[in-house]
């Protein structure tokens, strides 16, 4: 894994070095283990790199022949295979990351059609006069950019298009209310004015430092209304998942497992325990508060059913009011997702012995694991209802000013998931994988793990997988009340140990009873914060940290988030102290 970055000058005149060495730095703890530069023209590309594959002559840029060079923010699983089809290439690295730019002088703008893995992908082609842009189809990878009259530049991170200079670090109303009403951002536009973001599955053409064409490869394959038996669609489930893990599995260094203990993270430990020659390296996290129910000993017990050497890490209500401001700063492009507090941790326990960890990420959207997928099954007189119909804060009276806009993203991506052929749940699927996956779930584990000079890898997303069940009927992914039945049903086959079809309630984050610990004065300080105090009401925002209810708790930590988000990544102030300290320095 690494940072890319780079910029195209609209009047024909070398990228300034100075520039380039800005991304460098502000990337730096994305690649830790090297850094190459590319000059040509108009055109300059800078990488950070972090060592996966082939160690040793693995570094970028990569060139062609011709003069075409290659940075990549990428695992390409299937570059065995691309090396065997491209049998008349003389390649230079073992890396992972030459078959794309071979297969870019093959295909032109369609090469990453053939690619399976993740990817941020930069080929600046001086002949041709452009610059390709290309992204991964779930957004596993982020990728961003800024057009601008003088020039074109794209990054990993927008913090490195702002450290560079290149951008000012200005807030849009309509996506900081998005944020804190749907706790993430949808679509192409970010919190940020005037920093988009390269969709998942886009490839974008770059001329004279402008956008001029687009191409858009689906993660989710088109709708088939082919009967399938049980026998059938477990059978195609179980070879996709099995080729998907091997493949994730190509590594040069040594690789480890977040394990919840749910069915997602217990599949890949059964795969990985079965496929490996070592034992798997297994993270879990848990909490130290009475009372609150996390997984720890049912991830255990997996864990020492296959062997696997195993690791638990307590996130505390210390670690909560200490690590908040650095673990809200990392998140640049923000996620107030409860989750980044236990991943930020784990990511650096892992990072002291690992380079690579797997996790389960994607199974709730691709096998139908939410709670709102089951409510959408039913009719609206049985508790039925649309996707995400409320915001955070609908009804609180927090807000000064509130109106229904916040929705026009997700409006939009549904909007779109709706194709002839889909069903009600495959719709809301395909709604999710579009936005809330990649800008909130796959946001959150890379900024987590990069922040460590870690790679997540999501074996569940992989084109493979998807292929072989979104489209399969919808009994096969709810049932009796239950979603992933297919999920479910492989490991009763295959990882009995794993109790699938118990009804789990994971584990659950203590932030409100934190907060309520300290109600008045974590009230008084929000209260008082600028960005927040621009928004709400600040006589009302007291009453939500004092409250027992789960959505005044929620929209705490929203606010919470919002203002050491704002602190570090729009007023550019360090996250320094913790929690109290920081709010208490404007």
């Amino acid at each position: 894994m690494c940072g890319i970055a780079g910029l195209v000058m609209h009047d024909g005149t070398t990228p300034p070095i100075e520039i380039l060495d800005r991304f460098a730095r502000a990337l730096g703890h994305r690649g830790p283990d090297g850094e190459g530069k590319h000059l040509a023209g108009p055109v300059g590309m800078v990488m950070t790199r972090l060592a996966i594959i082939d160690l040793m002559t693995g570094d970028q840029p990569i060139y062609d022949p011709g003069g075409v060079a290659l940075i990549a923010n990428a695992e390409i699983y299937n570059y065995v295979e691309l090396r065997t089809q491209l049998s008349d290439v003389a390649f230079t690295t073992q890396s992972d990351c030459e078959p794309p730019l071979h297969l870019y002088r093959r295909n032109g703008l369609s090469f990453a059609d053939d690619l399976r893995g993740m990817y941020a992908i930069a080929i600046h082609d001086p002949a041709e006069g452009r610059l390709i842009l290309a992204r991964d189809p779930f957004g596993i990878k982020p990728l961003y950019y800024v057009e601008k009259p003088d020039l074109f530049a794209f990054a990993s991170e927008p913090s490195a298009l702002i450290a560079a200079g290149l951008v000012e670090a200005i807030e849009d109303p309509e996506h900081r209310d998005e944020l804190l009403q749907l706790q993430f951002t949808c679509g192409r536009n970010t919190i940020y004015k005037n920093i988009s973001r390269v969709l998942p599955g886009e490839t974008l053409e770059i001329r004279g430092a402008r956008i001029v064409s687009r191409h858009q490869r689906s993660a989710l394959p088109l709708p088939d209304s082919t009967e399938i038996s049980q026998d059938t669609a477990l059978e195609r489930f179980n070879d996709a998942l099995i080729d998907s893990v091997e493949k994730h599995q190509r590594s040069d260094v040594p690789y480890g497992l977040f394990l919840s203990g749910g069915t997602d993270s217990a599949t890949m430990l059964a795969l990985l325990a079965r496929h490996s020659d070592h034992p798997v390296q297994t993270f879990t996290a848990g909490f130290s508060e009475r009372g609150v129910h996390d997984e720890r000993s049912h991830a255990r017990q997996l864990a020492k059913s296959v062997g696997a050497e195993h690791h638990e890490v307590e996130f505390t209500e210390e670690d909560f009011w200490s690590l908040l401001p650095q673990i809200a700063g990392c998140m640049d492009d923000p996620a107030a997702d409860y989750a980044i507090l236990p991943t930020w941790k784990l990511a650096r326990e892992a990072a002291q012995e690992l380079k690579v960890v797997l996790s389960g990420e994607g199974g709730d959207e691709l096998f139908a694991g939410y709670g709102r997928y089951r409510s959408i099954l039913r009719p609206f007189w049985q508790g039925g209802r649309a996707i995400r119909p409320r915001g955070i804060f609908d009804r609180l009276r927090v807000l000064k000013h509130e109106n229904n806009a916040w929705r026009d993203g997700i409006v939009s991506a549904e909007a779109t998931a709706t194709i002839p052929g889909r069903t009600k749940l495959q719709i809301a699927q395909a709604t999710d994988v579009a936005d809330w996956l990649p800008n909130d779930l796959l946001t959150k584990l890379d900024r987590c793990l990069m922040s460590h000079g870690l790679e997540g890898r999501t074996p569940l997303l992989d084109q493979v997988v998807a292929d072989a069940v979104f489209s399969l009927p919808d009994h096969f992914k709810v049932q009796n009340g239950q979603g992933k039945w297919i999920l479910r049903q492989w490991l009763a086959e295959n990882f009995a140990a794993s109790r699938p079809f118990e009804k789990k309630r994971g584990f659950t984050v203590p932030v409100g009873e934190w907060m309520g610990r300290h109600s008045d004065r974590l009230g008084e300080l929000v209260a008082k914060d600028p960005a927040v105090a621009a928004v709400c009401h600040p006589s009302r925002i007291k009453a939500l940290y004092s409250s027992t209810k789960k959505r005044a708790r929620f929209a705490g930590w929203a606010l919470l988030f919002y203002a050491l988000w704002h602190r570090r990544n729009i007023r550019n102030l360090p996250a320094d102290g913790d929690t109290f300290e920081c709010l208490s320095s404007h």
